[in-house]
């Protein structure tokens, strides 16, 4: 408690603080992880980009690795802790996050839209790889399902999920803005990821080389945690909502 204590006054004192989200995030609301115990790539094989793009048997990989989670994705709600750093933007003590999931659950949550960089892209869309044109993700899991073909746009290119997948580029608009706003942090805490992605991972290390207090919460140990000024262990959830408290005692 005394270390929640401790990073709850330096986000009260902080006139910037930056967050930076990862699957551990997300586990509470029933979205498993990729890398842990029981992710998802312990049984299926990851589908790089370039693969998609030139293999048809790929496509198809990655529309029933897809399929097989849409319904979980669709359905997850955000769970306490999502809601806990909802009320800290509300209440002044957040100003930006970067998150590497792909479930848009913060901004169910209610958290600001425009507050939040998704560093890998969102489940919650469809693209075409081609035009950029994005659409709901429900009537294009339905033609797959009926057809068993991975579905195209009308421009002629081929659609898929709009999330950043093996071998892809990130998108720049959104990695650049997320290393302009870690250095001017104060504080930037890391919740629920290994810190292992590149470079995602290199987003909360520039605000912390940047002179900011860098705290990591986290089940398990990081990439970073030798840089950490203040490491939390435990679930992220529960973790959150005992800071929340103690911002608000504080506040």
């Amino acid at each position: 408690m005394d270390e929640c204590r401790r990073l709850a006054r330096r986000i009260t004192e902080a006139r910037f603080v930056m967050l930076f989200t990862g699957a551990g995030m997300s586990t509470g609301s029933g979205i498993p992880d990729f890398r842990g115990p029981n992710g998802l790539w312990k049984n299926w094989r990851p589908v790089y980009f370039q693969e998609f793009m030139t293999d048809a048997e790929a496509r198809k990989r990655h529309w029933e690795f897809k399929s097989s989670g849409w319904e979980q994705f669709r359905d997850a709600q955000p769970n306490d802790g999502h809601r806990a750093l909802a009320e800290l933007e509300k209440r002044g003590h957040l100003h930006c996050l970067v998150t590497q999931n792909i479930d848009g659950l913060h901004q169910l949550a209610g958290s600001n839209a425009e507050s939040v960089i998704e560093l890998h892209g969102t489940n919650r869309a469809i693209e075409c790889v081609q035009c950029h044109q994005r659409m709901e993700p429900d009537p294009v899991y339905q033609e797959f399902a009926q057809t068993g073909e991975p579905p195209a746009c009308s421009c002629g290119g081929w659609l898929k999920p709009a999330t950043v997948s093996f071998g892809q580029a990130m998108p720049e608009t959104a990695l650049k803005q997320s290393f302009r706003n870690a250095e001017q942090s104060q504080v930037v805490i890391a919740i629920g990821s290994t810190l292992e992605v590149q470079p995602a991972a290199l987003v909360p290390l520039k605000a912390q080389e940047a002179g900011a207090f860098y705290a990591i919460i986290n089940r398990g140990p990081t990439a970073h945690d030798r840089y950490a000024d203040l490491r939390l262990e435990g679930d992220a959830s529960q973790l959150l909502v005992g800071l929340l408290d103690e911002v608000v005692r504080l506040s």
